[in-house]
């Protein structure tokens, strides 16, 4: 059959996302990946320059996505089908682009680890997340801010005629647009995806790119290389022996204790290629062009921290999984330099791999690697897919046919200011939508209009060029709430302040100020300040809310949770009761806020209160990964083990 792209729909059980976060991110999620200089020591030079390079200060301007719960229901997702006789690939256009099902279609055999619901957790850069397909991490270390964002989609001709897919977005956290093109040749068993980000500024850029590929645990991973650079929760970096080190063949996913990443050292030069192999021998393999220089390997563990999350991500009853992956760096703590009105473009492959079992099981490593790197040279040599790369490239710039899903209108947004000619990925003004009005009305008149009816402030745009527009923009209230947010972001926190206090002065809505202010006093240590403030923040959001419903709950809930952790650490456990007792009674019941109600009763001195409310049972939804605040309560409570179904630990 000819390959064909076609709409169609999956129905998964799926926890619901919920509104996003009102409030404006002023302090970065994750903590989970950071390093120590000192392991920057004896590093290859270039490497080590790549670790220091502009992490992130925040995920502005994005919101952060902790909205959703636990309770999945049955939930139809739009799905883009691209199909040949040989591969069926399933994608998520409204989840990130993600490829949900590799099937291939011969052999009867999925691919790739499909999960069989639809259930957020709080591993993305800016919270929501999901597990399993394979996802397309762009932004900056960790799972890109749009894993659960729509992507645009359309369809147009592939480089052999047939049809392609192609998908695109304007990447905020880095402010560059990328792309993503989905190309199945004829009869072919490997599927080409060519990927290109572009830097349309007149300054460098730092890009971070990882392919994350879920694949069912039982496999055996085969990487070109004889050392990885191991990063596990104890935040520590070195290199390790492949496949065993400890005692233990870390290739084998289900031999490993603790959640850790394998960022295998691929010798330059060297194809570059992963695969993961079942006990007969079969399995994914992926490959690419040699800009796309990383191979790596998560594993989740034995340990019961692991375990808990591979079911909390999914269902009782399903299969574990691990991840290989492939970025433009050795490792993911790394950004890489995209020079001022240039581009990264490279092409990845993904199909079905048979090896001999007894040889790619087997303890010879080198034979093991051999075994499969000459039976991926025999169903995809290096050279097909150089030359799908050449053949893909002159179709980069070709304008999609029928558009077949819709992205944000943040990309339009930005063509329109910048006058950024950027062929292949249109960005239609018909996507602008009542996010990016008020930055329209900026930069047409060069004014921030203010809110014409009350509620929550909408998203801040922190980038240079809107920086100085705002600097310019009138001194009226909603402008230097604005501006003070993109001040901060730029790491210029007195000025920002200023322009919160100036904003506060007129301002008919103060909580969103004083939110601000309450965050830039924790950041400089005025503990008690950030309480009042914080206080008197909850005060007017409770004045001045209408109503119970999601924008307002969701404002009071974040802005709740918030000022009872200020006023808990200044020790002032009434006042954190004053905001606990004017939560919506929903917000109270959720598993979060059950959390907060046991920390508040220790602080009120309750121990037996706060003991009762982890007997009663409670599921943090927006847990954070490595986030070890469950067992830290429990041990104030309690001299007994953590039990099993509120134990997340990621590391030893």
């Amino acid at each position: 059959m000819a390959t064909t792209v076609r709409r169609d729909t999956t129905t998964l059980p799926a926890a619901a996302l919920g509104p996003e976060n009102p409030l404006p991110p002023l302090k970065p999620l994750d903590a989970a990946h950071g390093l120590d200089d000192r392991d920057l020591q004896g590093m290859p030079r270039d490497m080590a320059r790549q670790l220091r390079y502009e992490p992130l200060r925040s995920v502005l301007p994005a919101r952060v996505r902790d909205g959703y719960g636990r309770e999945r229901t049955p939930t139809s997702f739009d799905t883009l089908v691209i199909e040949n006789a040989r591969l069926r690939v399933t994608v998520l256009p409204g989840l990130g682009g993600r490829i949900h099902s590799l099937f291939h279609k011969p052999t009867g055999r999925e691919l790739l680890y499909r999960n069989p619901v639809f259930q957020p957790a709080d591993f993305a850069l800016n919270g929501a997340w999901y597990s399993g397909g394979i996802e397309w991490n762009i932004g900056a270390t960790g799972h890109t801010a749009l894993s659960c964002a729509p992507l645009h989609a359309a369809r147009l001709t592939a480089p052999d005629g047939g049809e392609m897919l192609r998908l695109w977005e304007w990447e905020r956290l880095r402010d560059i647009p990328f792309q993503v093109d989905l190309w199945l040749p004829e009869d072919s068993d490997f599927l080409h995806v060519g990927v290109r980000i572009r830097n349309p500024h007149e300054r460098p850029v730092p890009v971070y790119w990882w392919s994350n590929i879920a694949v069912p645990e039982e496999r055996r991973v085969l990487a070109p290389a004889d050392e990885a650079w191991h990063y596990g929760y104890a935040r520590t970096l070195r290199k390790v022996p492949v496949p065993e080190h400890d005692g233990v063949d870390r290739t084998r996913p289900p031999r490993a204790e603790f959640p850790a990443d394998y960022f295998y050292d691929v010798p330059d030069g060297a194809r570059r290629w992963i695969a993961a192999l079942d006990a007969d021998g079969h399995g994914l393999a992926q490959t690419s062009t040699a800009l796309l220089r990383g191979r790596k390997l998560f594993v989740w563990g034995t340990g019961a921290g692991g375990r808990r999350w591979q079911r909390w991500l999914t269902e009782p009853g399903t299969g574990g999984y691990a991840e290989i992956q492939a970025g433009l760096a050795r490792t993911q703590l790394e950004h890489v330099r995209l020079d001022a009105e240039s581009e990264f473009a490279w092409l990845e492959s993904y199909g079905p791999l048979t090896a001999a079992p007894d040889v790619v099981h087997g303890a010879d490593w080198a034979a093991a690697r051999g075994e499969a790197r000459a039976r991926l040279d025999l169903a995809l040599p290096a050279e097909a897919v150089d030359a799908a790369y050449a053949r893909w490239r002159p179709h980069a710039d070709a304008e999609p046919g029928e558009t077949l899903a819709a992205g944000s209108g943040w990309g339009a947004l930005e063509v329109l200011r910048g006058q950024y000619k950027l062929p292949g990925t249109p960005f239609a003004e018909s996507t602008l939508g009542p996010e990016q009005e008020p930055w329209l009305e900026l930069l047409h008149s060069g004014a921030v209009p203010e809110p014409r009816r009350v509620g929550p402030p909408g998203p801040t745009l922190v980038a240079p060029h809107w920086r100085d527009m705002l600097e310019t923009a009138p001194a009226r209230p909603h402008a230097e709430y604005h501006l003070g947010v993109a001040q901060w972001h730029a790491g210029d926190l007195a000025q920002a302040v200023r322009s919160w206090e100036r904003g506060l002065e007129l301002a008919p809505s103060r909580w969103p100020l004083l939110r601000c202010l309450a965050v830039a006093d924790q950041e400089s240590g005025h503990v008690e300040r950030a309480a009042d403030r914080y206080a008197e923040a909850f005060d007017d959001l409770c004045a001045e809310r209408r109503d119970d419903g999601v924008v307002w709950s969701a404002a009071t809930a974040s802005l709740g949770r918030e000022a009872i952790g200020a006023l808990v650490a200044a020790g002032r456990a009434e006042a954190a009761r004053g905001v606990w007792n004017r939560l919506h009674p929903h917000t109270r019941r959720t598993g979060r806020f059950r959390l907060i109600e046991a920390q508040l009763l220790l602080a009120e001195g309750e121990l037996t209160a706060a003991r009762a409310v982890f007997d009663e049972d409670f599921e943090v939804a927006d847990l954070r990964e490595a986030d070890e605040v469950i067992g830290e309560v429990w041990a104030a409570v309690s001299d007994e083990p953590l039990p099993g179904r509120y134990d997340f630990r990621m590391r030893p």
